[in-house]
């Protein structure tokens, strides 16, 4: 007879998962089962996010001084756009719950949520009997807008900016939790100078026990795959010796707060990038190319779920080099070689279809952007630069084709024969 399969066996307490590291000791095995399931499927704990309150207290995270900061009295309203496919449910509310109640209700004009085709049954009649309960007590507070087909992040949150109504619009995922003051700071430095696009601070809720991490304060940059990374603030920045201080930084992590009608005149974001990863970078790049700026501001601070797994779509990472190797050839000029060769492909007939590019290019011109050698010497001087390259790619045996060239023990650096297989480093 065969054994049991792993979850016919109610002894196997599925202890090897990442989700029981630090949480749920105490569960009975099928419980585990429940949770192990609910996490394979959302990349996060969502059986413990179920049985957190919705408005629960979140540690201050902001840096001394932020609290004694003032603003305006009369500062612009703001729409708060979530974006969500297939996400729980107990999440998606404690969202748009943290908005509410940590942004002053004088400047909080609109909720907009913006369900990309989910599948997920919980997110057709459970939350629209709770959009329909706040918009009893306040009408047409929350919109609703579900895409017949799945188009991706990067469009959702366009169509989330084009139903929302305040003067400034928030983007932002639906797995986040605002902390206490994240608004005024956003809104003042906007109202300010309407060309700046501004990032709050990020810190972490663990995937799994929705632990709140202190992330340090960083710039937000990428690298030349244009998958986007945290930087250490600028020189500049430390020089001033104060915390509260905006950061100016290269690009967008992906959440950004920006003045709804600049965020038009300077071409929204790029739609015909396909799911997401890239479309961040592409803004930041164009913001400052185009005569903006992007900062991140340490006083406004927002905890965000970073998942254990990405359950959008099988093969992200064909996406992001797809986007990326749009954003090289509308925005990086003579650099657009960095992003080939990034990705280990060839300039010439790469075999990947970026579609079309020309609307993107008479934008460029039509706001008389400046050069991408402008940006990288002006904006992100720590991005390294390789010049003189002679070739990139695989360096492969003449005499026995499937051995390679290859990076051997890190420790000692030194080349040597490995089998191929095409990965970083090789």
């Amino acid at each position: 007879e065969a054994p049991p399969k792993p979850e016919e066996n109610p002894a196997e307490a599925f202890t090897d998962s990442s989700l029981f590291a630090h949480w749920g000791q105490d569960l009975s095995p099928e419980n585990r089962r429940i949770a192990l399931k609910q996490f394979q499927y959302y990349g996060y704990n969502a059986y413990l996010s179920d049985r957190l309150p919705l408005d629960r207290p979140l540690p201050d995270l902001r840096p001394n001084g932020c609290r004694n900061l003032t603003f305006p009295d009369r500062l612009p309203e703001v729409s708060i756009v979530f974006i969500f496919v297939n996400e729980a449910l107990s999440v998606i509310l404690r969202s748009i719950h943290s908005a509410i109640d940590r942004t002053p209700a004088h400047l909080l004009k609109e909720i907009i949520l913006v369900d990309d085709n989910s599948n997920n049954e919980e997110l057709k009649e459970k939350l629209k009997k709770y959009v329909d309960e706040v918009n009893a007590r306040k009408p047409g507070f929350i919109k609703v807008v579900r895409h017949s087909k799945q188009e991706g992040l990067i469009r959702s949150r366009v169509s989330g900016w084009r139903v929302a109504t305040a003067p400034v619009v928030a983007l932002f995922d639906a797995h986040v939790e605002f902390n206490v003051g994240w608004a005024e700071p956003v809104l003042t430095r906007i109202k300010e100078n309407r060309k700046r696009v501004i990032s709050p601070s990020f810190d972490n809720i663990k995937y799994d026990n929705f632990e709140i991490e202190e992330y340090p304060l960083s710039a937000q940059g990428f690298d030349w795959e244009l998958w986007c990374r945290y930087l250490n603030p600028p020189k500049s920045w430390w020089k001033l010796e104060n915390t509260t201080a905006p950061i100016r930084s290269p690009a967008l992590i992906g959440c950004f707060i920006v003045d709804r009608e600049y965020f038009q005149e300077i071409g929204l974001l790029d739609e015909g990038m396909e799911v997401y990863g890239g479309e961040n970078v592409e803004l930041g790049i164009r913001v400052w190319q185009c005569g903006g700026s992007v900062e991140v501001l340490p006083c406004s601070r927002i905890a965000h779920i970073e998942r254990a797994h990405k359950p959008y779509t099988e093969d992200l990472t064909a996406h992001v080099r797809r986007n990326a190797l749009r954003v090289a050839e509308v925005w990086m000029d003579e650099f657009k070689s960095h992003v080939y060769m990034a990705w280990n492909i060839p300039q010439e007939d790469s075999g990947i279809d970026i579609g079309d590019i020309s609307e993107r290019k008479a934008l460029r011109k039509k706001l008389q952007c400046k050069t991408f050698r402008w940006y990288l010497v002006s904006v992100y001087p720590e991005m390294r630069m390789y010049s003189d390259t002679v070739a990139y790619g695989v360096l492969q045996n003449s005499l026995k084709s499937d051995l390679c060239l290859d990076q051997g023990p890190d420790t000692e650096n030194i080349p040597i024969v490995y089998i191929c297989h095409g990965m970083t480093p090789q």
